[in-house]
């Protein structure tokens, strides 16, 4: 079934009095896929220059809202308003288990909502805030708003420390791993299929890289307390001209999702090492974000965890932390949505766990 067109809203205002369950679901109601989110920006915009004790500013379809009381600590609280394509799951649906259902509960209208909220709720915080509404984060890097934002404004997402509100179920998860996609491309020489010893098989020659690959063992680091996992994997494979041709090329995508403590460059050259005698005719970078320490040792870092509890957890995915780690900002990811439903067509977020994290960053900035 293709993915439902997006609508229009209803309305083209936020109500910022709702309680986090209701925003969520008024954010969900207001269509943003990656790329149509100007409408959605207009609305944030409209919404926070309403309140005092907030600045507003803004650049393309991102908005940034800063409090300015002169306090020690600055803590940045991030949020992207786009969303994956809609599948057929807005509007909205809270259901009698108090559990909200639709395109962007999760992943990461929820979050969004949270902050939203704290800056309605919060005038004078014990720390100074600044909150983050970006574009662009569902698809490539180059479009990535937050990015944008960094390059233009850096002094806008100045701070001691920063809480993405991804989804990672109401826990802290420190950091993120990088994220390294390659492609190994293995050649030989085309000939007749009945005629084989005429020619070189390009995909026969993959087999050290598939073999390597299999017997691969992972790192498993502890940083600041966090054990991270690493994982070197085929993602992809191409090669083949027709059923009757010895195929001259065969490319091999993989991917390598490594630990914080190491440096884009090591992680290259590591897997670098990893082929180098495996016959690779060709070695290409497709793409590669670096990753983020947790910085969970930073006071203000320690501060948030002793105020919302719990344990602390790694993040094995890559997340838009590393753009703040990159600027010398320590971040973890915090929010309400459960990643495991994130991008589902059955994408859903428990209410309570909306009111839990709005009600623990309420606590904590007003202690």
């Amino acid at each position: 079934m293709p993915d439902s067109k997006p609508e229009v809203p209803l309305s083209t205002a936020l109500d910022l009095t709702l309680d986090g369950p209701a925003l969520t679901a008024a954010l969900v109601d207001f269509p943003s896929v990656s790329g149509t989110e100007k409408p959605l920006a207009d609305a944030i915009e409209q919404a926070l220059r309403t309140l005092p004790h907030l600045t507003v500013d803004r650049h393309g379809n991102n908005v940034v809202a800063r409090t300015r009381l002169g306090r020690a600590e600055r803590v940045v609280l991030a949020g992207h308003i786009d969303t994956v394509p809609i599948a057929d799951n807005v509007p909205s649906r809270l259901d009698e288990d108090g559990v909200l259902w639709g395109c962007g509960t999760s992943d990461m209208k929820s979050g969004v909502a949270v902050q939203l909220r704290i800056a309605a709720t919060v005038p004078e915080p014990n720390r100074d805030l600044t909150f983050v509404f970006y574009d662009n984060e569902e698809v490539a890097a180059h479009l990535n708003g937050l990015g944008h934002v960094a390059t233009a404004h850096p002094d806008w997402l100045a701070g001691d420390f920063a809480i993405l509100l991804e989804p990672s179920d109401g826990q802290v998860e420190g950091g993120c791993q990088g994220t390294l996609r390659v492609s190994l491309t293995l050649r030989g020489e085309r000939a007749h299929s009945a005629r084989s010893w005429m020619g070189s098989n390009a995909v026969h020659a993959a087999a050290p890289v598939l073999a390597r690959l299999a017997s691969y063992e992972p790192r498993r680091p502890v940083i600041d307390g966090l054990e991270y996992h690493e994982g070197l994997n085929a993602v992809g494979i191409t090669g083949g001209v027709a059923t009757n041709v010895i195929p001259d090329e065969c490319t091999v995508v993989v991917n390598f999702r490594y630990a914080p403590d190491r440096t884009p460059e090591e992680a290259e050259k590591h897997v670098r090492e990893v082929f180098a005698d495996c016959g690779v005719d060709e070695f290409v970078v497709d793409d590669h974000s670096g990753g983020a320490l947790p910085g969970l040792a930073h006071p203000a870092a320690a501060a948030f965890m002793e105020a919302v509890g719990g344990t602390a957890h790694p993040k094995f995915g890559w997340t838009d932390v590393a753009r703040f780690s990159a600027l010398g900002v320590p971040a973890v990811n915090y929010g309400p949505g459960n990643p495991i439903f994130a991008h589902k067509r059955d994408e859903h977020v428990v209410v309570d766990r909306i009111t839990h994290c709005e009600r623990r960053l309420y606590d904590w900035l007003t202690a």
